[in-house]
């Protein structure tokens, strides 16, 4: 059987950027509001005054200093601290399908593909704009590709589960070569009210290609050696949206309807997981951490990463080993590690090793191991 590769990659992000300190600057905004309208319920101490964020809080907390978004001015504005994203007709392209689009036309290009080379589009990220049609099908007939396609999440880890998936379906004979798209809309379910998570989030999509290695003709192929999966069941990141929410329309609005995530026990009980899932995966094909050039990480957290990459390395690792794009783009859940590949891969040498790991919600986590070739 021929090796399957990793033949190109694609990205997209909105216009519309924000730094760290515009958003604080909103943020605090509306924390006086809410101080001063509920100033005696504060006095009397029947309610905690709300506390403000700063720039060096964010930086120190997640590494992140900015993030691309659909909408600035809802997010930037005190009264609304959400995005403005007006809902489209029926027979228009939707937002979501949008950003997919863009991003997979980059990875068609990047892997010299044309789409009537793809036999299957997998549409698969943290937050779907809706239950069906397939966003995948509405991007498979935006690009003029015949075959198949769906829809999956996984939480931040659906990047690699479906990278499995595609492998899978190649292996089968049930298509030739695959397009997947990771579009995350991820300012939509972001709590700009909640000091804690206010910050973490950016919008983005990423796309790539599987196919075999005899059809691959890019300049940056990579072979899939091998990739694993793993789930545990955690509460400890959750979102509770969804269509069930109107049959229960006195909780419809609650704040678990957005992102919820109790940081201390998820860094407490994700961090030894992937450590242990890497380190497990690469024994398996009896590879060292030296033999590991670069590793592409989940970009939730810088501190996460460090601590990962340490563990894998068994050392502090370099800038070129575990390179973060948090800063810049902020968490953008299943695509961050695929932009970390996409801007950190083409420099390294045929015959290197690099490790492709997301990590999340579920929890879930995904580990593939790739060989570069050209």
């Amino acid at each position: 059987m021929s090796n399957l590769v990793l033949s190109g990659t694609g990205m997209y992000v909105p216009p519309h950027k924000i730094s760290n300190e515009e958003l604080v600057g909103a943020f605090n905004e509306y924390v006086h509001r809410y101080n001063r309208a509920h100033a005696s319920e504060i006095e009397n101490g029947s309610l905690k005054p709300l506390l403000e964020s700063s720039p060096e809080f964010i930086l120190k907390a997640s590494g992140i200093k900015s993030r691309y978004v659909l909408d600035r001015a809802g997010i930037l504005d005190p009264e609304v601290l959400r995005p403005h994203i007006p809902e489209r007709a029926d027979d228009q392209l939707s937002i979501m399908a949008e950003m997919a689009v863009a991003a997979a036309r980059n990875a068609l290009a990047d892997a010299e593909k044309k789409p009537a080379d793809i036999d299957a589009v997998i549409i698969s990220c943290a937050v779907l704009q809706r239950a069906y049609p397939a966003i995948a099908i509405e991007v498979q007939n935006a690009l003029g590709i015949t075959g198949f396609a769906f829809d999956m999440s996984v939480g931040c880890a659906s990047a690699t589960y479906a990278m499995h998936i595609a492998r899978g379906l190649i292996e089968t004979g049930g298509a030739r070569a695959v397009l997947v798209c990771n579009p995350e809309i991820l300012s939509g379910h972001a709590n700009f009210k909640e000091r804690d998570s206010h910050f973490l989030f950016g919008d983005a999509a990423t796309a790539f290609i599987v196919e075999r290695e005899e059809t691959a003709q890019a300049s940056n192929v990579w072979q899939i050696v091998s990739s694993k999966l793993k789930a545990q069941f955690s509460n400890n990141i959750r979102n509770n949206f969804g269509f069930l929410n109107r049959c229960a329309p006195e909780t419809r609005d609650t704040p678990d309807k957005l992102f919820v995530q109790h940081g201390r026990k998820v860094f407490k009980e994700v961090l030894p997981l992937v450590s242990h899932f890497i380190a497990e995966h690469l024994e398996e094909h009896h590879l060292g951490a030296a033999e590991i050039k670069r590793l592409w990480l989940h970009q939730a957290n810088i501190n996460m990463n460090q601590f990962v990459a340490h563990k894998v390395y068994g050392r502090d690792p370099t800038e070129s080993e575990a390179p973060n794009v948090i800063g810049e783009y902020g968490n953008t859940s299943s695509a961050g590690a695929i932009i970390c590949f996409h801007e950190h891969s083409a420099d390294l040498s045929p015959g290197d090793y690099g490790v492709l790991c997301t990590f999340g919600a579920g929890y879930s986590a995904g580990s593939v191991i790739l060989k570069k070739l050209s």
